[in-house]
């Protein structure tokens, strides 16, 4: 079961990650109009929407392992691209697909052994893959901030993690051993300052955190990072361009 996100305070708090898909989406420049995508990943749909865009006579799969997270792109796609609630870790296509998309996603994701090879399943031979999602050094000052408060008030999460941030020479070996060729890997910092910083502290950074605590210590627990983070949030994002090898 995926992390029990606020998907609506998300859809309205997450400019940051959809800047930064905008970007990804930029790479995908030239791809055929009538491409099978997957947006492994999905959240609440705004990138799909861009998919849609790109690929009007394709298909576009969009994919989140949250049930809160897909119901809203179910209203707001409709018939437009297919969405389901679906563990990356599960996938498993009908036939495989041309590119596979992905967005300040992967980093939940506890084994990317697992996670990159079964992308390379996902794709046909000289498929592409564009993922770009937090990567070594990723928010490296928010879990000390994490852990002094709950050091306090929820000692249960100190020392915990729910992300895999991982460094651009790791990912290139996983990617070769899955099958990828002409790979690309690199980090890029990008200091962040979330427009309503109370809303995207516990959405997009503690939701898996407060999965993990009862209701009534949730609200508290949040606001008290909140108030100890320092702006810029130190966001690095992990970028992956890699082609699906022949065989």
């Amino acid at each position: 079961m995926g992390t029990p996100w606020d998907a609506r305070t998300y859809d309205r708090s997450s400019q940051p990650q959809q800047a930064w898909a905008s970007e990804v989406l930029a790479r995908l420049k030239g791809i055929a109009r009538d491409a099978t995508v997957p947006d492994v990943g999905c959240g609440t749909g705004r990138v799909t929407e861009a998919l849609l865009a790109l690929v009007p006579h394709g298909r576009v799969l969009a994919m989140d392992a949250s049930a809160n997270m897909v119901a809203l792109p179910r209203e707001r796609l409709g018939d437009l691209a297919e969405v389901w609630c679906q563990d990356v870790l599960d996938l498993e296509l009908d036939e495989p697909a041309d590119v596979v998309v992905s967005t300040a996603a992967l980093h939940w994701v506890p084994d990317h052994d697992r996670l990159w090879a079964r992308l390379g399943q996902a794709l046909r031979p000289g498929g592409v893959l564009e993922v770009q999602c937090g990567g070594e050094g990723n928010i490296d000052r928010v879990p000390k901030v994490i852990d002094a408060v709950a050091r306090d008030t929820a000692p249960e999460l100190v020392g915990w993690s729910p992300w895999v941030f991982a460094a651009p020479q790791e990912t290139e070996r996983r990617l070769r051993e899955a099958g990828f060729t002409a790979i690309r890997c690199w980090l890029e910092d990008r200091p962040t300052y979330p427009d309503d910083i109370a809303a995207f502290v516990p959405t997009s950074i503690l939701a898996a955190h407060l999965a993990r605590l009862p209701k009534e210590r949730r609200a508290p627990f949040a606001s008290a990072v909140v108030g100890a983070v320092s702006l810029p949030l130190d966001y690095v994002r992990l970028n992956v361009s890699a082609v699906r090898g022949q065989t």
